[in-house]
């Protein structure tokens, strides 16, 4: 398997009912870069590895659909890869992005960013800023991955090793069917799950499946083209990840479990109401203090979309630069912001809390009675 992939980063777009597409730039110029081999011998020279502590935690219980895969236990996961983080990089200039983290990378106990990106470094592989995880495009569609826009005809590889279940129109129904919203699609079930529950990936909208149900693939293995098959206004390449059972109502979103360009973070955070419930789909705006570039972001719709068992977040904004940025929430009539710095290749976090404000400090560690609750409760803020 190779140790990762150069990535491009690009944004996503599937609601069961129907996706939108923006409008693609052309990649600027690159400045040449190290290669992947250069760049792996540079880190492994830092790297200090440690054994992660197993700690026991899973989804809320949900019916399945039917699947195709075995039973079989899904075997640990490689030790990922620790080290020293490095001096953050600067801002780049243009759209272009650096290599990824050499996966599997789990910087702290409870972070698992395992996979590659589906698409390479000639192409956006990163996600549509209003088509992630979460958001609500149509009335009670809830978006259960992440949409990367690309040409018909682009190039899509596996995420990691594993062992295609599914290849063809039908996922969303279990069994065959020309008018699935999925379009053409596919399944991984991977060689390694996350905490004893099995991982699998999904590949949606393709115009072409290189891979037939049974196959093993390897990370980086080309697996079909985009496309623009099931519900869909564009060409554009819908993932998904999800653990536990291969159902729609065990997704988690991609952007906790795709590695970041060396040197970027994330932001994720849990938006509450003043009395503690989650706020859906609620506006929040993240400012680069560095480049006083802005993002707004949604929290999570009431749906499907379910938290991560750690962070509980219902909001996640991924591939940032490095460097110190600041939340903006209007709340009540009152607008609240709070400064935080993204760290390389890790997850900052933060919780607000209505008139109470923020709090910037990572979750709890999760005892073995720890049930994740669901991002979903809906309230006014």
């Amino acid at each position: 398997m190779m140790l990762f992939r150069v990535t491009f980063t690009l944004f996503i777009c599937l609601s069961l009912t129907g996706c939108q597409v923006q409008e693609n730039t052309s990649p600027p110029n690159v400045v040449k870069q190290p290669t992947a081999t250069q760049i792996a011998t540079q880190i492994r020279a830092t790297l200090t590895v440690q054994r992660p502590t197993e700690v026991i935690s899973g989804p809320p219980g949900r019916t399945a659909t039917k699947n195709f895969e075995t039973d079989q236990i899904p075997s640990p996961v490689p030790d990922p890869l620790r080290f020293v983080f490095p001096t953050p990089m600067a801002a780049p200039a243009s759209a272009w992005r650096p290599p990824l983290y050499p996966i599997p990378w789990a910087p702290t106990e409870f972070d698992h960013f395992y996979f590659s990106r589906p698409i390479s470094a000639d192409e956006i592989n990163w996600p549509l800023p209003d088509y992630r995880y979460g958001g609500v495009f149509l009335p009670e569609v809830v978006h259960t991955g992440i949409d990367i826009p690309a040409p018909i005809g682009t190039e899509v590889f596996a995420t990691g090793s594993g062992r295609i279940t599914w290849a063809g129109y039908g996922l969303f129904r279990g069994k065959k069917d020309l008018d699935d919203p999925y379009g053409l699609a596919i399944v991984i079930k991977h060689d390694f799950g996350y905490k004893a529950q099995e991982l699998f990936t999904i590949y949606g909208h393709m115009d072409q499946i290189n891979v037939v149900v049974g196959q093993q693939v390897e990370d980086g293995e080309l697996i079909g083209l985009v496309g623009q098959t099931g519900k869909v206004t564009g060409p554009h390449l819908h993932f998904e990840v999800r653990i536990g059972r291969n159902n729609f109502y065990d997704t988690r979103n991609p952007e906790l479990w795709l590695a970041p360009p060396l040197g970027w973070g994330l932001i994720a955070g849990r938006v509450m109401s003043t009395s503690g419930v989650l706020i859906n789909s609620y506006l929040i705006k993240v400012r680069s203090l560095d480049t006083t570039q802005t993002w707004s972001i949604n929290t999570y719709g009431q749906g499907a979309a379910t938290s991560d068992d750690y962070y509980r977040e219902n909001i996640v904004l991924g591939d940032l630069p490095a460097g110190k940025y600041e939340i903006w929430i209007d709340y009540q009539g009152s607008t609240y912001n709070q400064e935080m710095e993204v760290k390389p290749g890790i997850v900052s976090y933060f919780t607000f809390r209505g008139k109470n404000g923020y709090k910037t400090e990572v979750p709890p560690t999760p005892g073995l009675e720890f049930v994740p609750p669901d991002a979903t409760p809906s309230s006014t803020p």
